[in-house]
């Protein structure tokens, strides 16, 4: 199919190499197999894609083989290997995700759909930054740092060590809204190494569900706006 993201894996294990390329071909993406540098870098330069999922010790060089490829240099990279390559590898790009082995599948396909959607937004309206304010999700407790009309962006402790499923649900006790939302990515904000923030778009709820969010939505003030207090400490806001 045309429409499903290409990802170069580039590991030189055959059998990890076709593991993750059977993950991935289950999971909706066109996965291309170039076990060495020199072909990896071949296939970087000849044609698009949209990932790279690279062995440590390949990982560190990439960079260098890159030059007159058709895609953003930015493209996100999924680094596997032991923590001892670590610090090397995610000097790689500003877009790095390092994962250990052994490789968890759900782990794994869970990093590269959100690492590649984070490249293809579906917010079409204004994002609101707000005040930290408590929600729970799937059960657990977790905090919105910023809304839209077409969905969130959430703050979960690292110490949970859960990935979020495709789809969660999110609950505001503030107001009593609660909606279903698919993932889109993942990332760890500089200023809080000890959390991960998640963006999700509304997906699933009925009309009349949605509506109530959009209305939630409304009534939140923006940070910075005039006559609004700013407490970056705030676990809150006040509708």
């Amino acid at each position: 199919m045309a429409d499903r993201p290409r990802v170069i894996v580039a590991l030189p294990d055959s059998a990890e190499g076709a593991a993750v390329a059977d993950w991935l071909s289950a999971d909706g993406f066109d996965p291309v197999r170039r076990p060495s540098l020199r072909a990896a870098a071949d296939e970087m330069r000849a044609r698009t894609f949209d990932l790279v999922i690279a062995d440590a010790t390949l990982a560190v060089h990439i960079g260098l083989h890159t030059k007159g490829r058709a895609l953003s240099p930015l493209a996100p990279t999924i680094v596997i290997g032991d923590a001892a390559a670590a610090p090397q590898a995610k000097g790689v790009s500003a877009q790095t995700i390092y994962l250990t082995r052994p490789i968890d599948r759900a782990m794994l396909t869970c990093y590269v759909s959100m690492a590649i959607f984070d490249g293809r937004p579906t917010r079409r309206s204004v994002r609101k930054s707000v005040n930290r304010f408590d929600a729970v999700v799937n059960g657990v407790p977790s905090h919105i740092v910023d809304v839209s009309a077409e969905g969130l962006r959430l703050e979960l402790s690292r110490d949970r060590r859960a990935v979020l499923p495709p789809h969660f649900t999110v609950r505001v006790p503030l107001v009593g809204v609660a909606v279903t939302v698919q993932r889109m990515w993942a990332r760890s904000p500089l200023s809080r190494a000890s959390t991960m923030w998640y963006g999700g778009a509304l997906s699933q709820n009925r009309a009349s569900v949605e509506q109530a969010w959009r209305a939630f939505v409304d009534t939140i003030p923006i940070i910075g706006e005039t006559g609004v207090q700013v407490n970056p400490e705030s676990e809150s806001v006040r509708l």
